[in-house]
């Protein structure tokens, strides 16, 4: 469309664009009779043009009178504009004329107001000199008539004043003035330092009977003085206070030993004591002159104490040492109730810290009694744990010069810990075995909780005497013990296996003697390998908690140091080696009922009966020896879940193995050892709760394993008695139920068959032939389903066996 029509949209067909004039005539006379009307059509066209002629003439008329208005209307709009900019002109200048006026107005208001402003200033001014003047003159006064208690607010005050003169500083009286207060204050520095001496001299051991007034308002005109002289003041004291301490406890004093430590802080308490009541109120609070004293005192303590043991160090003995330590900290454990710690050398005492709530058994009340047995039970972990005591910010002030010594402590814990785990296995030597008990077997060994007992008194004690370096050397003792008490109590006392087979003869099995079927360990060794289990699983999961223990317990730059995972390894080792004998006993108790199997004349087999002798040997060292390991590992699940896993895992390929033995095999005995396969299948499925008077269901880890295992061994029989005729079909039989692409596993079908050497040469090609392709996997061979219900190729023998072997269940 054309702008126009966009802009003015018309239905006219005159209007468009592609307008054919003969198309519209067509339509104005459609047909021969229209033609009558021409007339009437051809005025309204002529009315049109000439009403279009008009519009344009009007149109045009138009356009030539408002090219005339606009140039008028410009003209005014300019003429607008100029009378607009002279009036803002006229107002300007009035602006101007205005602001001029209101200038002269207040000129003389502004001098008036600086004037006054300057006058103020000048007159406060004058007061503060007036007061400095006399203040300087009254502090010199004051300072010579030792007037402290006067000068002490008097100072501040000019002091005060002073500062306001710091810009004044060019003019000269002020500079004297300033002078003169300066020297003033040097001079007070000196006569009160000089008054202390005389009243607290460094030299002579006696002191005047009772503070002095005059010394007390010193300190208060100390505390305005340079920080030097309050110091100096503080330093003097305290040291004419403790120059007795030094004589008394001199090194070459027998009461300087550690056996007497006690007497220096029964020496130190009464020193207190005695300075509260004659010089505490001589010092100003805020000075905390008690602590100070403490502090100094266990500064020279320390000082003098690893002085001693450096000259004396043979001599320690770790009962003097642990004394020594113990009083020690004792008193530093009272000066933390006594004392903030505000004047430590850092001068700020770090508030506690309320450490997460933990879920570590070991977190006990230690100040309690240190015996009491470390208790892992899981009702423990919800119980609300106590919160850690605050640091006390007087630890190690005196103690710190133990540290280097403890290396007498760490020995007689090795020393100890060795004797203690002698004392071990000297007791089981003595006791033996624990006896058989259905309700109890299978209980941490008593040794064990002695141990953990005695390690949690040790860390404590050591965490007391030091988080460093010897909190790792102990770590290091713990672990050489632990690692010994796996090897010498734990590994060192399971029973030993032999290599005879103890066995069982075929002619009895198959006489179905059972009285005459023995186990390898006896009841009491079963109990012994489950206690023993038992132990090192508890052993296992306290030596993680000792280890959590010991990284809260030492520095934090040591964490890294404290790893036991090699000792809890070898506490797993324990339990696998325990289980891998009750494994190796039952799996050893079946052996000889597996080989009396492989050894029987199946292919005389006449009639399916019963189930043989064999799986009734099998069965009854099950259910001998099941039920005890179980009730053993009562407080042990999940071991004993294991220990069917691996013995499943042991019996079933053996079992397999074994059939593979019973060759040639009629398909009589072929059905015989389907139905014992069946019923050895029932009783592994039953095996974690046989015997109980509580039935579980089976660990669906385990079920997963016998399924597999035995339905594998039932499909190598249903294959075995399946015919070979026509062979096509045997092989791809054969393919379809045993997923089994080995050529060896077919081999050892065609032998228990009793195939001749030329059939079965035939067959093995046929069998490589008619192999499928390789899957992309190799996991994906063994996924096959191994429960392939039977094809309709089976004959009817095989369904008849199913029937009886429903009929028994």
């Amino acid at each position: 469309f054309p702008p126009s029509l966009q802009v003015f949209p018309s239905q006219d067909p005159l209007d468009r664009a592609d307008f054919n004039a003969v198309e519209y005539i067509n339509t104005l006379f459609p047909t021969e009779q229209s033609l009558a009307n021409i007339d009437e059509v051809v005025n309204k066209i002529r009315l049109k043009i000439r009403r279009l002629d008009d519009n344009i003439r009007t149109v045009v008329r138009g356009q030539t009178n408002v090219g005339q208005d606009g140039r008028q209307a410009l003209e005014e709009a300019q003429k607008a504009i100029q009378q607009l900019f002279g009036k803002i002109k006229d107002i300007k200048d009035k602006a101007e004329k205005s602001e001029q006026m209101v200038k002269e107005i207040t000129r003389d208001i502004k001098q008036l107001d600086h004037a006054k402003r300057h006058l103020t200033t000048s007159i406060t001014t004058l007061n503060h000199l007036h007061m400095l003047a006399g203040g300087v003159d009254s502090l010199e006064a004051m300072t010579r008539r030792r007037q402290y208690g006067e000068v002490a607010n008097l100072l501040q005050g000019v002091v005060n004043v002073l500062e306001h003169f710091n810009k004044y500083m060019g003019i000269p009286q002020i500079r004297q003035l300033s002078e003169r207060v300066k020297a003033a204050q040097n001079e007070l520095g000196q006569q009160i330092l000089a008054d202390f001496e005389e009243a607290f001299p460094s030299t002579g051991t006696k002191r005047p009977g009772g503070p002095s007034n005059v010394l007390r308002d010193a300190c208060l005109v100390a505390n305005v003085l340079d920080p030097r002289i309050k110091q100096e003041i503080i330093k003097k004291f305290i040291k004419q206070h403790l120059s007795e301490y030094l004589v008394l406890f001199q090194e070459n004093q027998d009461v300087a030993w550690l056996d007497k430590i006690d007497r220096r802080y029964a020496w130190i308490k009464r020193q207190l004591v005695d300075y509260e009541e004659k010089y505490g109120r001589m010092f100003p609070q805020e000075w905390c002159m008690t602590e100070r004293i403490a502090v100094e005192f266990c500064h020279v303590t320390r000082t003098e104490l690893a002085k001693i043991m450096r000259t004396r160090a043979k001599e320690i003995e770790v009962k003097l040492l642990l004394f020594a330590i113990q009083r020690t900290t004792n008193f530093e454990g009272l000066l933390a109730k006594r004392f903030s710690g505000c004047t430590l050398a850092d001068g700020t005492v770090k508030k506690p810290e309320v450490p997460p709530p933990s879920t570590n058994p070991f977190l006990e009340d230690e100040t309690g009694t240190e015996t009491d047995e470390i208790v892992i039970e899981k009702s423990d972990v919800d119980k609300p744990k106590k919160p850690k005591a605050p640091d006390n910010p007087f630890h190690g002030i005196v103690s710190k010069c133990f540290e280097p010594h403890l290396y007498v402590y760490i020995e007689s814990q090795d020393k100890n810990l060795g004797e203690l785990i002698d004392r071990f296995v000297a007791d089981f030597k003595a006791q033996g075995p624990p006896k058989p008990n259905v309700d109890e077997g299978g209980a941490v060994l008593p040794s064990c909780a002695d141990l953990f007992v005695y390690y949690k008194k040790c860390m404590v004690q050591c965490s007391q005497l030091s988080t460093g370096e010897p909190m790792i050397a102990l770590t290091t003792i713990f672990q050489k013990y632990l690692r010994e008490y796996a090897w010498k109590i734990l590994s060192g006392n399971l029973p030993k296996t032999t290599s005879s087979s103890g066995g069982l003869t075929i002619t009895s099995l198959l006489k179905e003697k059972e009285g005459s079927e023995v186990a390898k360990f006896t009841l009491e060794e079963l109990c012994l390998i489950c206690s023993i289990l038992s132990t090192a699983e508890y052993c296992l999961a306290t030596t993680q908690q000792l280890e959590e223990k010991l990284k809260e317990k030492v520095d934090a730059s040591l964490v890294e140091r404290i790893n036991l995972t090699g000792e809890m390894d070898t506490f797993s080792i324990v339990i696998s080696n325990s289980i891998q004998l009750l494994v190796q006993d039952l799996d050893a108790a079946c052996d000889p009922a597996l080989t009396a199997m492989s050894k029987m004349q199946w292919q005389n087999v006449e009639h399916v009966g019963d189930q043989s002798p064999y799986v009734t040997s099998v069965i009854l060292h099950i259910k001998q020896n099941v039920p005890i390991i179980r009730d053993n590992l009562a407080s042990t699940r999940k071991y004993f879940t294991q220990f069917c896993i691996k013995f499943a895992n042991s019996f079933i390929p053996k079992f397999i193995n074994h059939l593979f033995k019973c060759k040639p095999i009629s398909m009589v005995g072929a059905e015989q050892l389907l139905l014992d396969t069946h019923s050895l299948k029932m009783v592994l499925l039953d095996l974690p709760s046989i015997g109980s008077q509580v039935v579980r269901k089976a660990p669906a880890s385990y079920t997963k394993i016998v399924v597999k295992g035995m339905t594998r061994a039932e499909m190598i029989l249903k294959v075995v008695m399946a015919p070979h005729e026509p062979p096509v079909v045997f092989v791809d039989n054969y393919i379809k139920l045993l997923a089994d692409c080995s050529t060896d596993t077919f081999q050892k079908i065609l032998d228990m068959k009793g195939l001749k050497r030329s059939e079965q040469s035939s067959m093995l090609d046929l069998f490589r032939q008619r192999l499928p392709a390789p899957p992309s996997g190799v996991e994906n061979a063994g996924s096959l389903s191994l429960s392939t219900p039977t094809p309709e190729q089976e004959s009817s023998r095989i369904r008849k066996l199913e029937k009886l072997i429903k009929k028994r269940l």
